[in-house]
């Protein structure tokens, strides 16, 4: 807006916001996601932006967001030890040495800080910033290739960041966790513990029970072989028929 004065101070506004997925910046006009997880395809933004004068005069235009569930894996995020506020204020600049030091075009998809409450957003010392790189063909870059320039020029690009900010800077990079076993994998896993516990008890099962067959087994045919050795021996029930048989065989 040419205008000097309120009557050139406007501020933005999404018309009809009712999904809550976007936001944007009152002051800028910076469009950010809130919570687009899980969902692709495009998103259609009706903008307006009014000016403070007496008369306040608004304008309304469509944006198209698109939002393609294959950037993710390769974002970026970047650790700078500033508040929130301070780093949304010079975020023009801080793309700026980005795209400068990294030689690719930078998108900035979001800037944050671990506080949920808003008036703590000052407070925090910390913001994270997710970018992601386009090469000349407008290909997105991988985030590996991302993360390796980004430490060839950790300190050139805190340096630059230290005369914006006119205070000592760390960028650094937020290295991904690695992902949490799924329920999937974490039943497949106790399934398996359950069936090798199983199995080693039927297996343990089967040897106890063909050592026990082989033991009475060996013991009748020592029994056997003991009373054709000596057939005085007595039975089990401890009689003498053996012996009595052979007597009532020589008379």
């Amino acid at each position: 807006d040419p205008d000097s004065g309120d009557n050139g101070l406007l501020l933005y506004s999404l018309v009809n916001n009712q999904t809550n997925e976007f936001d944007i910046n009152e002051n800028t006009g910076q469009i950010f996601t809130v919570s687009v997880a899980g969902k692709v395809g495009t998103f259609y933004l009706e903008v307006q932006a009014t000016d403070q004068g007496t008369r306040r005069l608004s304008a309304r235009t469509t944006v198209n967001v698109t939002v393609d569930s294959s950037s993710s894996n390769n974002m970026v995020v970047v650790v700078l030890n500033q508040k929130i506020n301070v780093v949304e204020r010079n975020i023009a600049e801080v793309k700026r040495v980005l795209e400068d030091k990294l030689a690719w075009n930078v998108y900035i998809v979001d800037v944050y800080s671990k506080e949920f409450e808003r008036e703590a957003r000052s407070s925090t010392d910390t913001t994270w910033v997710k970018i992601i790189a386009f090469d000349e063909a407008s290909q997105e870059v991988s985030a590996e290739d991302v993360k390796r320039k980004l430490r060839e020029q950790k300190n050139n690009i805190e340096i630059e960041l230290e005369r914006i900010f006119s205070a000592p800077v760390t960028a650094a990079i937020e290295e991904t966790p690695a992902d949490s076993a799924t329920p999937e994998l974490i039943a497949t896993i106790v399934l398996s513990v359950l069936l090798a516990c199983t199995l080693v008890a039927f297996l343990v099962y089967v040897l106890f029970t063909m050592k026990r067959k082989r033991y009475y087994l060996v013991k009748e045919q020592a029994e056997i072989m003991e009373g054709i050795d000596n057939p005085g021996a007595t039975d089990r029930n401890g009689s003498l028929k053996s012996l009595e048989k052979l007597e009532h065989k020589n008379n």
